[in-house]
């Protein structure tokens, strides 16, 4: 597996970009997907979304400059992405930010796609309960294993900010549960 570094100088400097860009995709279509279904739970979507990113990707990446790392920047962009995906579909469909959750809440009882057990249905219910930014952060967090140092630039706030957030996360999710 080749490092970020690696994947970019193969981008810029090779002879084939677009090689090296399908390297990135492989190397990150997974982690982005799975961060992009936790946020909008459909498979479906979550699919559409991922080649939304990576086409976005691939647009961009000739003015890519570095300021942060790769999986920093994809991650930006698929969080955008997800989180625009929401704000659309409320607003298609008119429904209040509570009724979206709801609405992603039963999808995830009917998704063929999920696999989980009972446990991990409650969890995920507890995590749409929250408010947008708190599941985002909660996600990167627990699921992603990310640094409150990049989360700080995958949603270009402070990571104080980003630490408060995910400890009223967890309380909430902790409340949630014991119901």
């Amino acid at each position: 597996m080749y490092t970020d570094e690696e994947l970019l100088d193969k981008f810029f400097h090779g002879d084939n970009p677009a090689y090296a860009f399908n390297l990135i995709v492989r190397k990150y279509q997974q982690q982005v997907y799975w961060h992009v279904r936790r946020l909008v739970i459909c498979h479906e979507d979550a699919n559409d979304i991922v080649q939304d990113v990576f086409v976005k990707a691939w647009k961009a990446l000739q003015n890519f400059r570095g300021d942060s790392g790769l999986f920093t920047w994809l991650y930006r962009i698929a969080t955008n992405e997800a989180l625009s995906f929401l704000k659309r579909k409320r607003t298609r469909f008119m429904l209040p930010l509570v009724d979206l959750e709801r609405q992603l809440s039963e999808s995830l009882e009917s998704d063929v796609h999920y696999d989980g057990n009972a446990i991990e249905k409650k969890i995920q219910k507890a995590i749409l309960s929250l408010p947008e930014k708190q599941r985002v952060v909660f996600n990167l967090r627990y699921y992603d294993e990310m640094k409150y140092e990049d989360m700080a630039r995958v949603l270009d706030t402070s990571e104080g900010a980003l630490k408060a957030s995910y400890h009223h996360a967890v309380k909430k999710i902790e409340k949630y549960i014991r119901k």
